[in-house]
């Protein structure tokens, strides 16, 4: 039976071996005492194994609040769990109960975080993962060899569905590739979702008739399941092609049954994100997160971004990006991958399993943060999404979008902030706006 891997920075007052096996025993067949019924070979069979203990260092005082330890000390180790497939089957809510359940709360523990999470081939078979990902929203928005520049409707709350097509028209016009509501824009009385789609999509339809090229635009359908659906319905029969879920207030069965649907690309965005990071010694690290939302379907997904205007550490953005990067099941062939079958189903589907996701890089950017991001991860495959970056530039939206273009290029022939701005004299006006502020 394939097993499912599980990676945690764990610190306990504890042996590091008792603690680690509680929380095997809690994510499993045990309880905090035997019980009838828990024979050897239910454990055999069922039990959740410790894999690997790697010892870290030892601290005085504890990740969290309200823990005493006997000895005075915490020990630090990075624990390896596993499971069999069998204990969960292919269902994704069981799977977060049991990698991300109730091992929080357990009391062995004064910080413990999920890590990253390894899957078997065989849930390629079960999850179909992003319906579009890097190649289909490239193919959606006809941008190749560059990153997707886009940028966020603002202000987010107060406009008209009227003004918010106007400020469209602007920027499709100026060749913005992907523009999106804000994530606090649902379905307002002044701006009512079907009326603002009627709005938004009479500009889009009309450009992409003149132009050949139909910008992207993900409107927020984030709601109950019902509405979604209907919200949902309205983007496709519109002619659009996106649409926004905020993941961590739906969830992810309300995720995956609106992905499933498979006709608009999923911008996934993660607003909430601190709430299950900031603390370095509690919730998910974005490698474990991301994969759990591209098993939901998610296209998109948000990364912050290079000088970010959050808390998150460049490091830690390049690693997220990185990951959203790399496939998620091993699909070569090579022993334990998915049988060919499984592959032949992915291509005749139109996506393959656990394919790329498309990092999108967020929070604070302006054109100036493309030659860092570029020098750090050396790659286009991003959607580089610029709010004020665009909206506050000097000289109007328009010249905000063709400055991020002209970033890009810049950063991509190598250069740096500095030696942009003074082979392509235009940036300079950039350099002064965002230059110690931010977008």
């Amino acid at each position: 039976m394939e097993r499912i891997f599980a990676t945690y920075l764990i610190e306990t007052p504890l042996a590091v071996e008792k603690a680690a096996a509680a929380l095997a025993g809690e994510q499993s067949s045990g309880t905090f005492v035997a019980v009838p019924g828990e024979t050897e070979e239910l454990k055999q069979r069922f039990a959740a194994r410790v894999e690997k203990i790697t010892p870290l260092e030892t601290v005085t005082e504890p990740g969290l609040p309200g823990f005493r330890s006997p000895g005075g000390k915490f020990q630090r180790a990075e624990i390896v769990v596993s499971w069999p497939v069998e204990n969960m089957g292919w269902n994704l809510p069981v799977l977060v109960s049991t990698i991300q359940g109730n091992l929080y709360e357990l009391a062995q523990f004064s910080g413990l975080k999920l890590m990253d999470v390894e899957l078997p081939p065989s849930f390629a078979g079960h999850f179909r993962g992003p319906k579009f990902g890097i190649a289909g929203c490239r193919r959606l928005t006809q941008v190749e060899n560059r990153p997707l520049i886009g940028t966020i409707i603002k202000p987010s709350i107060g406009l008209t569905t009227q003004q918010t097509a106007a400020l469209v028209k602007t920027l499709a016009e100026a060749g913005i590739d992907f523009i999106k509501d804000d994530e606090l824009m649902g379905n307002p009385p002044h701006s009512p979702f079907d009326e603002r789609v009627d709005s938004v999509m009479h500009v889009l339809n009309a450009h992409a008739d003149r132009t050949g090229k139909k910008v992207m635009y993900a409107f927020n359908i984030s709601d109950e399941l019902d509405a979604m659906q209907r919200h949902y319905e309205k983007v496709v029969q519109s002619g659009g092609t996106s649409a926004m879920i905020s993941l961590n207030s739906v969830g992810f069965a309300g995720a995956k049954k609106i992905c499933d649907l498979g006709a608009l690309a999923i911008h996934g965005h993660r607003n909430g994100w601190g709430m299950l990071n900031r603390h370095p010694l509690l919730g998910i690290e974005f490698p474990a997160y991301q994969k759990l939302w591209r098993l939901a379907g998610v296209d998109q997904i948000h990364v912050n971004g290079i000088a970010n205007k959050f808390w998150e550490s460049d490091d830690s953005v390049v690693r997220s990006i990185a990951a959203c990067l790399q496939p998620l099941f091993d699909l070569s062939g090579a022993p334990g991958a998915a049988p060919a079958r499984l592959q032949n189903h992915a291509q005749l589907a139109g996506a393959v399993p656990g394919a790329p996701i498309l990092p999108v890089v967020s929070s604070g950017q302006w054109g100036g943060q493309a030659c860092e991001t570029f020098r750090r991860t050396q790659t286009t495959d991003l959607l580089y999404m610029a709010g004020g970056g665009i909206m506050a530039h000097p000289h109007g939206p328009a010249a905000g979008v063709r400055s991020l273009q002209k970033w890009w290029a810049a950063a991509v022939e190598g250069l740096t902030l500095e030696q942009a701005a003074q082979k392509y004299p235009e940036l300079k006006k950039s350099v002064e706006k965002f230059g110690k502020q931010g977008g």
